[in-house]
């Protein structure tokens, strides 16, 4: 039984007063979890990360409740770090009963396709055990390269930015307008990354190397799931999409070539722009995109893929479109969000409009001093920081970077000034280390640009 431990927060959300936060209902759970349970995820390339939780005892009235919260603990490991294979170490019952739910539910059969077997090529598979694999990486840092020619680019919805780096200064930037989502021929998405590469380079005494990003997931410079390439047969994206980037970087003469997430990227050009590591860069755009700067100031091979990492625990929460799961954080932290938000507020629109004109009337609310414009971002904002004590419990953060199109405007700073509020409530010793940020345009625009580009490095 769960109700027990679906704990009201302090402040509500004012247009979602139901929200029962993640981080709340875990930590009311393991004041009465004594059991340890370690978790070990395995990679298709044999990195394994480790994690523990502990869950309730044998004959504890609620102990029905364990696997409930082993399976959002799990579903969060799988989106954030990423993995196919789950070791579980611990009482009778717990793996067979996680197994099930990736065999049996709509919802687990979808992390399985698409985080097992799109991502990483095997089905979710669930072993328990008596003793973890050792903990294992076999990945180098990416980043932080300046020296020479290179070529920075980010490949987003409505436009492709490029930029050219001379020794870590932008010589040329540009910003091209595509529409890369419903086409079917991959020929257009190759086509125009093409062009703009040569472009940039057309102000280069040579290029030595191409760094880029891109919504989506990207293993070792194939894609694996991004929905720039939705328009693609499965037969074509197979054939012709999976392999771009490796295919574009044997035309460019086999030069050092990588592609990552754009919520990695963004998350680097942060922590080289403000020179700080530990940086967890969201960006509340079309969805929830993420990215992650370790303490070492090196990105990861982790998904960081928190539109689908729940927030929010309680029973009939908002339901992503996609997976069919409650609580995820694209409902919360996205266009999306807005969109949901709207008719709570009281505020008249086209239902027919997309969610990117639902926000931009919003956002034209908000500058006129609408306040029922100004509670859907004071709801996010609310949200968002229990969700940042969630994502703190996970990830070694010390910097918050939040970006993307929701947080245009006054809205923005409404959103912070939530989210601080409730860390210094609830969480003061996460306010007390947790510096939040917020970048201008300038940053957003040639910081990326400089950050692909670094990703490469050049041998000698």
């Amino acid at each position: 039984m769960i109700d027990p431990y679906l704990v009201e927060p302090k402040i509500q959300p004012v247009l979602d007063p139901g929200l029962r936060p993640a981080v709340l209902a875990r930590r009311a759970f393991e004041k009465e979890a004594t059991v340890p349970v370690g978790i070990a995820l395995e990679q298709a390339d044999g990195s394994v990360f480790r994690f523990t939780m502990r869950v309730l005892p044998v004959g504890h009235p609620n102990e029905d409740a364990n696997g409930f919260f082993l399976e959002r603990y799990v579903k969060f490991l799988l989106w954030g770090f990423g993995g196919w294979r789950v070791w579980i170490q611990g009482p009778a019952g717990l793996a067979e009963g996680l197994a099930a739910h990736y065999r049996d539910t709509a919802v687990g059969r979808f992390d399985s396709e698409i985080i097992g077997e799109r991502i990483y090529d095997h089905p979710i598979t669930i072993v328990p055990t008596a003793e973890l694999p050792a903990p294992k990486s076999t990945t180098a840092p990416l980043g932080r390269h300046l020296d020479g020619c290179r070529i920075g680019f980010d490949l987003g919805g409505s436009d492709r930015k490029v930029a050219a780096v001379l020794d870590g200064e932008v010589v040329f930037s540009e910003e091209i307008v595509w529409d890369p989502y419903f086409q079917k021929d991959p020929a257009y998405h190759h086509d125009g990354i093409m062009d703009t590469l040569r472009r940039a380079a057309a102000h280069l005494p040579r290029v030595d190397a191409i760094g880029g990003s891109a919504a989506g997931v990207y293993v070792n410079n194939r894609v694996k799931v991004a929905s720039l390439f939705r328009g693609v047969s499965k037969e074509d994206f197979e054939k012709r999409v999976k392999n771009l980037f490796l295919d574009l970087r044997a035309e460019w003469g086999g030069i050092p070539f990588e592609v990552v997430n754009d919520g990695e990227v963004t998350a680097l050009a942060a922590s080289m722009s403000l020179k700080v590591n530990s940086v967890l860069g969201v960006s509340l755009g079309t969805s929830t995109a993420a990215g992650l700067v370790t303490a070492d100031g090196s990105i990861t091979t982790w998904l960081n893929e928190l539109a689908f990492a729940p927030v929010d625990y309680r029973k009939d929460g908002p339901r992503d479109e996609w997976s069919g799961d409650l609580g995820c954080g694209v409902q919360f932290f996205s266009q999306q969000a807005v969109g949901r938000l709207i008719p709570a507020a009281g505020i008249e629109v086209d239902p027919a409009l997309p969610l990117p004109e639902k926000l931009k009337h919003v956002q034209k609310l908000m500058a006129a001093g609408d306040g029922r414009a100004r509670k859907i971002y004071e709801t996010i904002g609310t949200s968002l920081g229990y969700a940042v004590a969630h994502w703190a419990d996970f990830y070694a953060m010390e910097h918050l970077l939040i970006l993307g199109r929701v947080t245009s405007g006054e809205g923005g700073d409404v959103i912070l000034t939530e989210a601080r509020r409730v860390l210094d409530l609830e969480f003061p010793e996460l306010s007390a280390r947790v510096k939040f940020h917020m970048p201008d345009e300038k940053e957003k625009r040639h910081g990326q640009a400089i950050a692909a580009a670094s990703l490469p490095r050049i041998a000698g």
